[in-house]
C-alpha cells in the first residue's frame, strides 16, 4: 500500500511542531530531520545536525528505507538559524555556519530525497518577511533568507517536467520559542513586534502550518512566494 510522507527538518517546536500535527491529521507518515526529538508519538525521528559537513552519509542511510512506496513525498525545509550581526562584525566563521544551515542543507537533502519523490510530490522552503527585505541587525539571516527564494526559484525551473512543484512561504513574526529567544523574553519587545502587525497579534504556528499545507498540495502555486504575515506595517 502505498504512502503519503513529509520529510521536515526542525519538527520538534514551533512552526515545524505544528506542520507535523497537521500533516498527520491529513494522514501523511511524517519524518523529523533535526537535533531535537518530536514529541509527537506518531513522528518518525532521525537525529541530524545540519551545521555538520558531511551530515549527508549517515542520514540517506537511514532516511531512504523509511520512504516505503511512496504514493506522494513532502519535503519542507524548515530549519534554520536566527543570529543577532552585521556586515560590519560578522566572522567569515559564523556566516558559513548560518548558509550550511539555512541554504547548503536544503540543497543536499534535495538531493538525497528527489529520488524518490514521485509525480505530485512537492519542496517547500521557509523563508522570512526578510526574504525581500531588510532590517539592521540580521544581516546573516537576511542573506540566507534572501538565498532561500533563490533556492525556490532555481529549484522550480530546474525540476520542469518532473511533476514535482515548489513554493517559499515567507513568515512573517510568529510565535515560536526562536522568536522569542530572539528578542530575550522581552515583553515589552514583543509588545512592539506585535504592533507592527495589522492585527496587533504574533502570527500562530498553526497559521504557518495550514499555509505550508496549502502550498504543498497545490502544484498551480508552483515557483511562487507566498507572504504570510497578517499584513505589516511598513514605515
Amino acid at each position: 500500500m502505498s504512502k503519503k510522507y513529509l520529510i521536515i527538518t526542525g519538527g520538534s517546536s514551533g512552526i515545524g511542531l505544528a506542520t507535523a500535527k497537521l500533516f498527520i491529521k491529513k494522514g501523511f507518515q511524517v519524518i523529523n530531520l533535526s537535533r531535537n526529538l518530536c514529541s509527537l508519538t506518531d513522528v518518525v525521528n532521525i537525529k541530524v545536525d545540519l551545521a555538520q559537513t558531511g551530515f549527508e552519509e549517515n542520514l540517506k542511510k537511514e532516511l531512504i528505507p523509511q520512504l516505503e512506496n511512496p504514493e506522494t513525498v513532502i519535503l519542507v525545509h524548515n530549519a534554520a538559524r536566527l543570529a543577532q550581526d552585521t556586515v560590519k562584525d560578522i566572522e567569515a566563521s559564523d556566516l558559513r555556519d548560518i548558509l550550511e544551515i539555512n541554504v547548503v542543507a536544503p540543497t543536499v537533502l534535495n538531493q538525497i530525497v528527489m529520488p524518490e519523490m514521485p509525480r505530485g510530490s512537492a519542496i517547500i522552503y521557509l523563508g522570512s518577511t526578510l526574504s525581500e527585505k531588510a532590517v539592521p541587525g540580521s544581516f546573516s539571516y537576511i542573506t540566507s533568507k534572501h538565498a532561500a527564494v533563490g533556492l525556490m526559484r532555481a529549484t522550480c525551473q530546474d525540476l520542469v517536467d518532473h511533476g514535482i512543484h515548489t513554493a517559499c512561504i515567507c513568515p512573517g513574526f510568529t510565535d515560536t520559542p526562536m522568536l522569542r529567544n530572539h528578542f530575550n523574553n522581552d515583553s515589552m519587545m514583543i509588545e512592539r513586534i506585535k504592533s507592527m502587525s495589522a492585527r496587533n497579534r504574533l502570527i500562530e504556528p498553526t497559521e504557518i502550518a495550514q499555509t505550508i499545507y496549502f502550498a504543498a498540495t497545490n502544484p498551480v502555486i508552483n515557483g511562487t512566494i507566498i507572504h504570510a504575515n497578517l499584513g505589516q506595517k511598513e514605515k
